[in-house]
């Protein structure tokens, strides 16, 4: 069967879509709104199906690739939830120190996509290291649905200092240069523009479609940064005038990119909002940039 993408569904629905995707609608909601575009035999329930990640259809690095080292870690967050854990993955025949990635997920948890980019980043020669924010309500619980319904009871600020922790815990490894980059989306973009504003020796940060800090925090940014952003993404792209402006005061250094004609999530593999043209250079950017910045 043909994959689906963003353009077989109508745009209305997409929105209705995002609105669930970020608790903005509950399940009950969106199948209520969303029987208007329920057509020809279709459901309402069937078009949520075909909107929800597919994660072993997109999986790109199996789990069990021979080409890496793969543990689940715990680190200490004193700031935070006192101890919590991540995913760690690692070249298996890297021979001396490696640059670190925070991997940062969506607001769901680290759930197998994010695993996933957590192996690709490590192919490409770096130690990936993916905290999940879930890890003290048991963690990412194996389900899209229960992990949003667990996500809105996390205590943020707990949440954040875990991924300040996450950072140091990284930077602090033995087999670790000592430089950190960090990477995430959506939340975990947010997440990242956030890790920016208090790491000064961050080596370079790539938030996609995340929200934006107030100008007198992007006053406090010393990395460089990667701003990739979706086109038809209105609801986060209305806070990137006011955040180029304070980034351009402060003198950061920054490249931004807004990839027309996609949609939020479109760097996501396992949903139909994903654009493989726009995923594609978005990831050369991102990789290349990481090169460049943390090693």
């Amino acid at each position: 069967m043909e994959r689906k993408t963003a353009k077989d569904f109508d745009p209305e629905l997409l929105i209705l879509f995002d609105a669930y995707v970020h608790g903005a609608v509950d399940r009950r909601g969106f199948l209520d709104r969303a029987r208007m575009f329920a057509v020809g035999g279709v459901t309402a329930g069937m078009l949520l199906d075909s909107l929800s990640p597919k994660f072993a259809e997109a999986q790109q690095v199996p789990k069990d690739d021979k080409r890496l080292k793969i543990e689940w870690v715990t680190y200490p967050s004193p700031q935070g939830s006192s101890v919590t854990k991540g995913y760690l993955v690692r070249p298996a025949n890297a021979t001396g120190k490696l640059p670190g990635i925070l991997v940062v997920h969506e607001n769901r948890g680290l759930n197998p996509h994010i695993e996933d980019i957590a192996r690709r980043l490590a192919l490409d020669g770096f130690m990936a290291f993916a905290p999940d924010a879930l890890a003290p309500l048991g963690g990412y619980p194996g389900d899209e649905d229960k992990a949003r319904e667990l996500f809105p009871k996390l205590e943020q600020p707990k949440s954040r200092e875990d991924f300040v922790a996450a950072a140091a815990y990284l930077k602090g490894r033995a087999d670790c240069t000592g430089h950190v980059g960090a990477v995430g989306f959506c939340y975990g973009g947010s997440i990242v523009n956030m890790l920016a504003t208090r790491i000064p020796d961050l080596a370079g940060a790539v938030p996609f479609y995340g929200g934006q800090p107030t100008a007198e925090e992007a006053a406090k940014i010393k990395s460089p940064l990667l701003i990739q952003y979706a086109g038809n993404d209105t609801r986060v792209n209305a806070g990137w005038p006011d955040y180029e402006k304070a980034l351009k005061a402060a003198n950061v250094k920054y490249e931004t990119f807004i990839y027309p004609n996609v949609e939020h999530g479109f760097n996501n593999d396992t949903t139909p909002r994903y654009d493989a043209g726009a995923a594609k250079l978005a990831w050369e950017r991102t990789v290349a940039f990481f090169k460049k910045n943390v090693t």
